[in-house]
Formats: structure tokens, sequence, C-alpha cells
């Protein structure tokens, strides 16, 4: 409404802009269809391999149309991780040669349940028939381009099969390896030190800046590798109600309790209304005078408004409560009368079979021997109703089994109708067996709720169209404000709070605290937006955003703000290592134990496997490292740890006796190792040239 007023009061101004608007855009349409605005009319590139628009717009609106209920940007998201691994992967099937048969690519077909399940495609003895899986596609060429998709996907599949089992077989663990393992379990290392801890210095003493930051980042760029970014400086305008605005739905709310005297033009004389306490139709009262329409169900005392649950659950039959406020709405409610049983609570075993629709059964059985179980667990729970918790969590194939066969309150039709009518036919503490399509239940009436029924006028509270049209004028005047003056000193003197600066990523969606905002994210990435570049946003049911580019960052590496938390804390220990280095001085332990005020310690029966030093001190590595390389009775020079810097003397070193096989060690190596193959995609990522141009094509 305060545009629609804006407009009516500045119509010769907004006509002279609207034309100019729409010259502007059908310029912009005409160098944008002609692929003068874009840098490419490529998606992006994997090792030189382009991505066509075309093509990857289609996946992205299949994906949308899915019915997952995802923006375009995740569906965006989830192609283009999608194409990136194909790309990557069909390379190295390339390099290698690999080639699968028609053989290979019907065992991937017939793994989908769609098709190696389908009854079409099963002989008399219920077994896939290739046979008649071909004769199918065969009679309907309509449906050739489906099998052709989907033959395409299934060889990739099967190349996939392929060199997984290569990548496996390639990954193995040596006799060599078995032995170091075993000894670094079991070598013993016996040294005294002494140790200059880091905590012995104050972080004040040593700082630590951004340009060292970045430094270190640049050392180990891949370490630290990250996309572009903007910060994006803000002030929300929020378009909410004015106290003024609140006592208007308030009185209006009220009035309505006590009916009204209006004029009759038709029989020119004064009619009294009803309201809404001795309204004879009171649904027909609610449906002509509230923002909400009638709702008939009866609500559980739990859903209710908490702060007036216990009033209005507890109200008489034509009792009137209110007014009081509901979230955004001002409310008065009339008890239409209370109902026994309205939610219940259950618990349920469910045991399955093959042929229900049980997600994962524990165990293949049939439906014979699947009811003979609940049989006898159903006696199980009558001999003994506290068992019923421990049967349900070991015998259970419903998730539910965690909680115990706990599913909470539901209403009535929630669930499955035999379910359904057993629990709200029967009282609290009945036990039952019943059957459904996803098995047999064993199920136990844990508690029931009663409902209440409630006529509610509800009045929501929002912004007037004046409250309104302020906003805007407060919202465009900071807008043109900020273009020329500081942003947070502007914001100061209109008493705006500037919300804490947002860091975004070009494909980013969310804003802030502001949730999903693609639009800003999608504008702080336009070529137009440089530092400095401000805009206003209308947000629905949220207000105004006025957002500015407070900074561009392009260097590759992750934002000093982000990276300080970890790398702060690694180049104070470096300079606080030189510190403690330098008091380090003396030929014994005693005299460097004297120069650094601590004491000479003593570690005992250390290995490599679990190189812990007592006293608090924790994992050092790289300190028991170095006592295991020094002769006996040897000083080393100072060691840089995980907590200090150390002095250590080697006192004995015990090897532990050879052993004739180190199968056991290999093994356990073996299986530490076996999750290796998971690696190759992301390494095969890291050392591509990837260029994403999704931003350029407003995803």
């Amino acid at each position: 409404m305060a545009v629609l007023s804006k407009i009516r009061q500045h119509s010769a101004i907004m006509i002279g802009v609207i034309a100019l608007a729409l010259f502007s855009f059908i310029i912009q349409d005409l160098f944008t269809k002609g692929n003068f605005g874009k840098s490419s009319k490529d998606v992006g590139s994997i090792n030189g391999k382009d991505i066509a628009f075309e093509d990857f717009r289609i996946k992205v609106s299949n994906v949308e149309k899915s019915g997952q209920g995802i923006t375009s940007t995740e569906a965006s998201r989830r192609v283009w991780d999608q194409e990136v691994t194909i790309a990557l992967l069909s390379a190295e099937f390339d390099k290698l040669g690999l080639r699968v048969g028609e053989k290979h690519i019907m065992d991937v077909l017939k793994a989908d349940q769609n098709i190696g399940k389908n009854p079409m495609f099963l002989n008399a003895a219920g077994m896939f028939d290739v046979a008649k899986f071909k004769e199918y596609f065969k009679s309907n060429p309509e449906q050739a381009q489906y099998l052709k998709d989907r033959e395409k996907d299934a060889e990739l599949n099967a190349k996939y099969q392929i060199y997984s089992t290569l990548v496996k077989s390639g990954i193995y663990t040596t006799e060599s390896e078995g032995k170091f393992n075993y000894e670094t379990a079991s070598n013993k290392v016996n040294f005294s030190y002494v140790a200059a801890l880091f905590s012995t210095i104050k972080d004040s003493e040593v700082k630590v800046t951004d340009a060292e930051i970045v430094d270190y980042m640049k050392a180990s760029p891949k370490k630290f590798k990250s996309d572009e970014t903007r910060k994006i400086e803000y002030v929300l305008i929020e378009d909410k109600a004015s106290p003024a605005d609140v006592n208007e739905v308030k009185t209006k709310v009220n009035s309505l309790l006590t009916g009204s005297v209006v004029y009759n033009q038709a029989t020119g004389k004064n009619d009294t209304l009803a309201g809404f306490k001795n309204t004879k139709n009171v649904i027909e009262f609610v449906n002509s005078n509230s923002d909400v329409p009638y709702d008939s169900s009866y609500v559980a005392k739990k859903d209710l408004p908490a702060v007036d649950a216990d009033a209005l659950y507890n109200l008489a039959p034509g009792a009137v409560y209110g007014p009081y406020v509901f979230g955004k709405y001002y409310c008065i409610s009339k008890s239409l009368g209370r109902k026994a049983g309205v939610n219940a609570k259950a618990s349920h075993i469910l045991i399955g079979y093959e042929g229900s629709q049980t997600p994962n059964t524990k165990e293949k059985r049939t439906k014979e021997e699947a009811k003979e179980k609940a049989e006898s667990i159903l006696a199980q729970v009558n001999a003994n109703p506290e068992s019923f918790l421990m049967l349900a969590f070991t015998n259970s194939d419903d998730s539910s089994a965690q909680q115990g066969g706990d599913l909470g309150y539901f209403g009535p039709n929630q669930m499955v109708k035999p379910f359904n009518d057993f629990v709200f036919n029967n009282g609290i503490g009945k036990v039952g067996l019943v059957e459904t399509q996803f098995g047999f239940h064993i199920i136990k009436i844990t508690d029931k709720q009663d409902g209440i029924r409630l006529a509610t006028v509800a009045q929501k509270i929002e912004a007037s169209e004046a409250t309104s049209d302020k906003v805007f004028t407060q919202a465009t005047k900071f807008e043109m404000d900020v273009a020329e003056k500081d942003f947070d000193k502007t914001a100061k003197e209109m008493g705006l709070v500037v919300a804490p600066e947002a860091t975004v990523k070009a494909m980013d969606e969310n804003f802030g605290s502001l949730g999903n905002q693609r639009t800003i994210v999608r504008w702080a990435f336009e070529k137009d937006s440089k530092e400095g570049a401000t805009k206003r946003f209308e947000v629905a049911n949220l207000g105004h955003v006025i957002a500015k580019v407070k900074s561009i960052d392009n260097s590759g590496l992750v934002p000093v703000d982000q990276a300080r938390p970890y790398v702060e804390s690694i180049l104070k220990n470096k300079k606080k290592a030189e510190i403690l280095k330098a008091k380090m001085s003396g030929s014994s332990l005693e005299a460097i134990a004297k120069a650094t005020g601590s004491s000479v310690q003593q570690a005992n029966n250390v290995t490599l496997e679990n190189p812990v030093l007592t006293g608090g001190v924790g994992q050092e590595p790289r300190v028991v490292g170095n006592a295991f390389a020094l002769a006996a009775n040897k000083l080393s020079a100072p060691i840089e740890g995980v907590t200090g810097v150390y002095v250590v003397k080697n006192t004995s070193t015990v090897k532990a006796p050879a052993l004739k096989s180190y199968a056991d060690n290999v093994a356990k190596l073996k299986a530490q190792s076996a999750s290796d193959a998971n690696r190759v995609l992301p390494a095969l990522k890291e050392g591509a040239d990837i260029k994403d141009n999704r931003k350029e094509f407003n995803y």
C-alpha cells in the first residue's frame, strides 16, 4: 500500500521513471539475449571441458521439478557437483581405457528396484527376464529415450564399479609397514627433559597482524583455498506495526465483544448488531470478523498458546476469553465444549516380513514367521508389561525402536486405519496386536489427551499504510544518504542499527541473520557492484534491507577474520617459541631449567604410537620422535612442540623383540585404510582446473 500511495502522489514523475526503466530493461534484455552481457556462454568448465548453459539449465529444471521443494540455487549446486564428478571420473576412465559390455550395463540396470523388480520384466519364476525387458522397449519406442538415458547412467556406474575395484586393489599394506606399526607401539624410550611452555608467556605480549596471517595462508594456498567473497554491511528497517497500530487492532477486537449499533439506510433505523459474547451464529461471526477462518478441530492443551493455555483450556462452554496476543494476532476466543481423547500417545513394536512395506527389517522372514514372532512378543509383554521398552529396542523393525517404540502424540487418522482404530477405540494401558501393510504391530496405548474446541476471532497486528509510508521514506532516505556518506555514522544519526556484516560467496543463499536472501547475494556479485555500491531491497514480511558492499576479496584465500581463530594461535606460538629458545641456553638440562625457571622432568616407557607426556602436557610427537633419534646421554637442540619448547636427553631406548610375522599389524593397517578409496574424488577435484561461471546466469 505504501508504494501505491507514493505512485498516486507522484504519478507524473513515476510515469517518466517507468518509461526509462522499461527502455533500460529492453536494452539490457537485447544485450543478454545476444550474450553480450555474459563473459561466457558456458556455465563452467572442468579441465578445459566446457559445460553448455542450455544443457545445464535443463538438468537444473528437472531437479527443481523432482518434488523435493529445493531452490533453483540448490538445484544448480547439485547439478554442478554431479557434472564435476562425472567429468573428472570420465577422464580417469578414458585414461585407463575402461570399457563395459551389455551384460555389465544390464547388471547395473537390474540393481534398480524399479527395473529389476518390475512385474513387467519378470518371468513365471519371478526372475528378471532380459528378453521381456528388451521386448517392452521395442514395442514402446516412445520410451526409447528413457532407456537411452538410463543406459548412459548405467554405463558410467558400471565403469565406476570397475574403477573403484582397481583403486581398492591398488591400496595394500606391506610387511615393512606392519613391522613399522609394531615398532611404533612396542619400542620405548626413556628420557629427561625441560619444558618451557607457551602458556608462560601472555598472549598480549605477542601480536599477530592481518598481513602475517595472509602470508601464512599464502604459504599453504590449497589448505586455505576459498571462492571469491564479498563483505556486506546492512541495515534492516522493519515494516512492522507501530504502537498506535497495535492499539488500533486491540480496540477493534475489544469492540467486537459487546456488539454495536449501526444505522440501516434501507430501513432508516438503527440496528443492534450482536457481539461475540451473545451472537447466535458463532461460526458465521468468526468468518465475518476474523483474519483466520473458523477451525472446527479440537485442540489439546499443549497446542494452545503457552501463556494463555490454562485459561483457554479451562473455559466453560460459551465463555469468552481475551483479548490476548498469539503470535502476530490479537485474539478473542469462545469455548464450544471439550472432547475426551482427541490425541493419543502409543508405543509399538513392528515386525515386518518379505513383501511388507517395512523400510528395513532386521532379519528376513515370511509373513507366517513374522506373525508367530509378533504373537510371541505380545505374550511376553502381557506377562511383563515393563519389558515393552527393551523388547522394542531389540526386536522392532521401525526407527522408533531407539526410543523404545515411543511414537509420541498423534491425532485421529494420522496413522494407518487398523492402527488408528485400535488406539482410538481402546483405553490407556491397552496392549494388542494389529496387522497393517507395514507388518504386525504390538501396540501399547500410553496416554490420551482431551481437547477443547474454540471459536477464535483473530485480527492480524500489522503496519498501517501510514506506518509503511514512514518506513518507506526512512529507508529511501537512508539509501540515498549512504551512497555518499559513511554507512555507520549515517545509521547512528538516523537511529538505526547496523547489523553484523555478512561475508558471502557467489552461490550462497543465506545472508547474515536474514536467512535465504538470494537476491541480495546475487546483486553483490554483479559487475556494477563495486566496493561502496549500495542498494535497497524490499523483503516480503520483513521490511527494507539497505546493503552496501564493504569489501571484495578475490585473493582465492579464506577471509582473514575466518582464518584468524585457527592461524593466530599457531603464529603466536611461533613467536613465543623464539622468545623461549633465546632463554634455553646451557650445556646441561639443569642449567637450561634454571635459565627458564622450570625443572627437569622424566618421561618413561613412551612410544611413538602414544607420544604422551605426563603432568597435563599431552601429546608431543615431535619431542618423543627426537628422543628416539638421540644417542644415549645426548642432549637435543630446542624442539618446538605442541605446547612449548623442549630440550631432551635420551636416557635409554628399549627396542621390542623382532617377530616372525607381522600379519596382525598388517591386518590392522588394512582395516584403517579401507576407506582410502573415498579420497580419490577429493584429490581429483583439488588438482583439477575448475571454472565456475554460474553466478553469471542468475542462479
